[in-house]
C-alpha cells in the first residue's frame, strides 16, 4: 500500500509539470453527492469494493477481504456483485456481511457459486432487469471484453453485470469488469460513474476515456485501475476526459 501511494503521489506532482494537462486532485477518503432525499456518501474500500450510504440505506459493492472494512457503515441493505472473480466476489466475506434484511444482487453465474447461508437472499438479475430495495433501484447491464486477447477474462456469454443504481434523483453507473461495450457507451442521464481501466483484464485508459466521453456522466470515478503492470495512468485518463469540460474526474483512495 505504501509503495502504491508513493507512485500516485509522484503522478500528482508530475501532472502539474506537464503543460496542457490538468493537475490531478488529491485522492478522497470519501465523497458526498447531494440528492433530493439527502446526501449520498461514497466510501472506497479497495480496488473494486466500496460502500454507498444514502437515506438510511447501506449499499455494498463487490465486497472481498476483511468484513470489518464494511461493517463500520452498518448492516448492508443491498450487496451488488458484478461477476465471479475473486477481487469482486467472496462467499466468505458475504457470509460475514449478510443479515436477514440484506438483498444480494448478482448475475446467475455468481449466484450459483454462493454458499447456502447466502443463496436464499439472492436476487438474480439478468441484463435489462431491475430490482428495488430500501428505496434503491438497481438495473443490470452487460459487462464483457471486446478485444481478442482479453475475451477469456470476461466472456460475453457468462453474462457478467454492470449496474445503474438510482438513489432518489441520482443515477450511478458501476462498470464492474468490462471494455467500452456499446451498452456502456449508450448510457443516458448518468450523474456519477465508476469506470474500470486495467490491463490485461479490462480496457486501456484511452478506451475508458472514450467511453466516458460518449455517455458523459457529470462525475467519473476511476476505479479498478491496478493491473499486472501496476497502476493505470490516471493523468492521461484525466487529460482525455478533459475534452469535455462538463465531466469532472474525481479520485478516491483505492490503494
Amino acid at each position: 500500500m505504501t509503495s502504491i501511494r508513493i507512485l500516485v503521489a509522484a503522478a500528482l506532482i508530475a501532472s502539474a509539470l506537464v503543460p496542457g494537462r490538468p493537475a490531478l486532485a488529491a485522492e478522497l477518503a470519501s465523497d458526498t453527492l447531494p440528492t433530493a432525499k439527502g446526501p449520498l456518501v461514497i466510501h472506497p474500500v479497495e480496488h473494486a469494493s466500496f460502500v454507498m450510504t444514502w437515506s438510511g440505506a447501506v449499499v455494498v459493492v463487490d465486497p472481498v477481504g476483511d468484513a470489518g472494512r464494511y461493517t463500520g457503515h452498518g448492516a448492508p441493505d443491498l450487496v451488488l456483485l458484478t461477476h465471479i472473480h475473486g477481487d469482486h466476489t467472496s462467499p466468505e466475506t458475504l457470509a460475514a456481511l449478510v443479515e436477514a434484511k440484506t438483498l444480494v444482487v448478482a448475475p446467475d453465474s455468481v449466484a450459483r457459486e454462493l454458499g447456502d447461508g447466502v443463496s436464499g437472499r439472492v436476487a438474480v438479475l439478468a441484463h435489462g432487469e431491475t430490482v428495488e430495495a430500501s428505496g434503491v433501484r438497481v438495473e443490470a447491464f452487460p459487462a464483457y471484453n471486446l478485444t481478442e486477447e482479453r475475451l477469456a477474462f470476461h466472456p460475453r456469454e457468462r453474462k457478467d453485470n454492470s449496474y445503474v443504481v438510482t438513489l432518489g434523483d441520482l443515477r450511478v453507473f458501476i462498470s464492474g469488469d468490462t471494455e467500452d461495450v456499446p451498452e456502456m457507451r449508450s448510457l443516458e442521464d448518468i450523474d456519477a460513474a465508476f469506470v474500470c481501466m486495467n490491463l490485461p483484464y479490462t480496457m486501456t485508459v484511452e478506451r475508458a476515456a472514450d467511453a466516458v466521453l460518449a455517455f458523459a456522466p457529470r462525475i467519473v470515478y476511476p476505479y479498478h485501475y491496478r493491473g499486472k503492470g501496476g497502476l493505470s495512468d490516471l493523468e492521461a485518463f484525466s487529460a482525455l476526459v478533459a475534452k469535455n469540460p462538463a465531466i469532472e474526474v474525481r479520485l478516491l483512495d483505492w490503494y
